[in-house]
């Protein structure tokens, strides 16, 4: 593997586009941490639980929830091996794979968002209207090709989750996307928002015809890449999961806010030419916005 730099981060070289699994070194680790610090304090200082994922779910879960029925081309499954197959059907050298006939039947996914394991801990659940969670879990991704750090078969995503009232799910999102617009303006990292066209759910059916007269995800870009979205789900995860609201007894409405942390240091790094460069445009950020929220508050009397 090939350690990704300033200059092969968003422009990775042959090793890393065909495998999708460039590796960071000291400095990409630091930005890397200190976007995920960022974003999870967002999360918490509103209210969010942090909690951690498992790294894979089981199929059964994720087809219930129409994943692969949405998403077959990103799809990505694990199998064990076969002890007893494999040894009939070994490991092809030539190949470089373990052939189908050596493994198990693949039970396990590995899903392309975090948020789909916060909805699935959450199963036969009764929670309160105003719920937030935020994880950051290793998602995966087939792609048609890979791109050092801006396009990757695995990848780290925080996301800050709502389950709850109706109100709440839409006021999160319209929350975080004033918070992501500031914070890019802070960064001078020129950001647009678009609506996206992910069949979250059921993309053949009435869902995705209100999809496409109300988005339901919408990304922020930095040029041509995503680095972050926000999603409202309806009440569609709470109906399939029986997440239900202490306060009615009715289905839980769901949103969430996601970061592809490495896209972003992608994308940082891109606008301002180095790892030290894109960590300090991070840090002063960062001040200029405690500063700004610590003069609206006014003085401490």
């Amino acid at each position: 593997m090939t350690v990704t730099t300033p200059e092969t981060a968003g422009h990775g070289g042959k090793q890393e586009e065909s495998r999708g699994l460039p590796v960071m070194g000291p400095e990409g680790t630091r930005l890397l941490r200190l976007l995920d610090d960022t974003f999870e304090g967002w999360g918490v200082a509103a209210g969010a639980r942090p909690m951690t994922m498992p790294p894979l779910l089981p199929a059964a879960d994720l087809a219930r929830l129409d994943y692969y029925d949405n998403f077959p081309h990103q799809a990505v499954v694990a199998a064990p091996l076969d002890l007893e197959r494999r040894e009939t059907t070994p490991f092809s050298t030539d190949t470089g794979c373990f052939p189908v006939e050596a493994l198990e039947p693949a039970a396990l996914g590995l899903p392309s968002a975090s948020c789909y394991a916060v909805y699935l801990t959450h199963q036969g659940t009764a929670v309160a209207d105003d719920t937030l969670v935020t994880i950051c879990s290793w998602c995966f991704r087939k792609e048609t090709h890979y791109e050092g750090m801006r396009r990757q078969l695995g990848f780290r995503m925080r996301e800050i989750v709502a389950i709850g009232g109706r109100e709440h799910a839409e006021d999160h999102l319209a929350t975080f996307t004033t918070r992501i617009h500031a914070f890019a303006e802070a960064l001078d990292l020129p950001l647009r928002k678009e609506a996206a066209c992910d069949p979250f759910f059921d993309k053949g059916g009435s869902k995705a015809v209100l999809q496409r007269l109300t988005p339901v995800k919408h990304e922020f870009l930095y040029e041509d890449l995503a680095i972050a979205s926000v999603n409202t789900h309806r009440n569609f995860f709470g109906d399939r999961c029986a997440i239900t609201l202490e306060s009615t007894g009715g289905p839980a409405f769901t949103s969430c806010v996601a970061f592809g942390l490495e896209r972003w240091v992608s994308a940082l790094t891109r606008r301002h030419g180095g790892w030290q460069a894109a960590t300090r445009a991070v840090l002063d950020a960062n001040a200029r916005l405690r500063a700004g929220a610590s003069d609206a508050a006014g003085p401490v009397i």
